[in-house]
């Protein structure tokens, strides 16, 4: 009889739990715009969960809220109605296009100077929108924090996001944790790109790599990219529908080379969370670097089913060394296969499995952004949730001899 492939979660998420505890591999995390819509906001007996960032449907929303209806919005409907989606960052790409090229000849209602006023007020909008600050209490990024804290590693934690929002620089800032992002100085700290290759900071500083920028980093008068407060005008670049040479400008060069040289270094692990694999420029850096070093790896924690997640599931697909992990199952070494639970791999398992596995829906939760920091959080620190049960299974073993 024909045998059905299966992948068995409890075995990859052992091997996982030591990896992050006892391995020596270089690790890295690439956050995506699902980590801070995943927490939700909402006070207590809400109808509805309230994100602290809404995701890319919520926030076209708010933007198209907040334009002039007599000009704005027009334009506005016809550049979505000639891209075929609705969707901010393909018409705030436009938009730009548009106020680069037309000069005093005007496109649905607007001249140039009108879409420069109108990229200006939707960036705007989006900086308002995702300028938030953390909960006081206990979230994902203090999480996350914690557990980079807690960890003993020859090789500093590298964080690489696509989001502009300053959540990360907060958590960190909270738990007095030193890091870097490539600017040097105070009031308009400058993009130092010798400083980001030399790498010669000490292991407990966490590498801070804002890809497509943030709400934090404005022009100066000479047209150098500077990183000062967050309220004038941020630089932004948006996912998937940027620019081919706005990634080779200063500091988004040397930022993507960062990506490039923490894959290619031997035995490196990068663990990506609230990332669709959307991001043609990203995805294809991924997928050229993973192919040409075959030693490094990457486990992707997708919060979404198997057949919900295309772009993902076509990366693991092409490079065997993308192992992406969904809520019904998962891609490993280029197969494709539901998941099932097995035998335990060791004694009191249970307690660990219910971190990453539910067993009313039975789908695998790490593709939460929050059960996923709390995973984290708990195989690092002091006495991990790991490290107790070893202990519990080694003072059994004692009693016994």
């Amino acid at each position: 009889m024909p045998t059905t492939t299966v992948h068995n979660p409890d075995q990859y998420m052992y091997d996982f739990r030591h990896v992050l505890a006892h391995s020596k591999k270089k690790i890295g995390i690439l956050i995506g715009a699902g980590a801070p819509f995943s927490i939700n906001v909402a006070e207590t007996g809400a109808a509805e969960r309230e994100p602290l960032i809404p995701d890319i449907a919520g926030l076209t929303r708010i933007v198209y809220l907040g334009l002039e209806e007599v000009t704005e919005k027009p334009a506005f409907d016809a550049l979505a109605h000639e891209i075929g989606d609705k969707n901010i960052e393909l018409i705030l790409s436009r938009v730009r296009s548009l106020a680069e090229v037309i000069g005093i000849f005007k496109v649905h209602g607007l001249d140039a100077e009108g879409y420069q006023n109108l990229s200006k007020k939707i960036c705007h909008i989006i900086k308002e929108v995702v300028n938030k600050q953390l909960p006081e209490n206990e979230n994902p990024y203090s999480h996350l924090i914690s557990w980079i804290n807690g960890i003993n590693r020859d090789s500093a934690v590298e964080i690489f996001t696509t989001n502009y929002d300053l959540l990360l620089e907060e958590a960190m800032e909270r738990a007095r944790t030193p890091y870097f992002d490539g600017f040097s100085g105070a009031k308009n700290a400058f993009f130092d790109p010798s400083s980001i290759s030399s790498n010669d900071l000490p292991a407990k500083w966490i590498r801070l790599w804002k890809l497509h920028g943030s709400i934090n980093w404005t022009r100066n008068d000479n047209g150098e990219i500077i990183r000062g407060n967050s309220e004038a005008e941020g630089t932004m670049v948006y996912p998937s529908h940027i620019k081919y040479d706005q990634t080779q400008s200063a500091p988004f060069s040397s930022l993507f080379e960062r990506l490039k040289n923490f894959l290619l270094e031997p035995d490196t692990l990068l663990l990506t969370t609230g990332f669709s694999f959307a991001d043609a420029h990203i995805t294809a850096k991924l997928d050229e670097c993973l192919s040409e070093n075959r030693s490094s790896a990457i486990f992707a924690f997708q919060y979404r089913k198997l057949e919900e997640e295309p772009f993902a599931i076509k990366a693991a697909m092409r490079t065997p060394n993308i192992s992406v992990y969904c809520a019904d199952g998962a891609v490993i070494n280029g197969v494709r296969a539901p998941w099932v639970i097995g035998e335990p791999p060791s004694k009191n398992w249970d307690i660990i499995r219910n971190e990453y596995w539910s067993p009313t829906s039975r789908h695998f939760k790490l593709g939460d952004f929050v059960t996923f920091t709390k995973f984290l959080a708990s195989s690092g620190g002091t006495l991990s949730l790991t490290q107790k049960v070893a202990k519990s299974e080694t003072d059994e073993g004692s009693d016994n001899d």
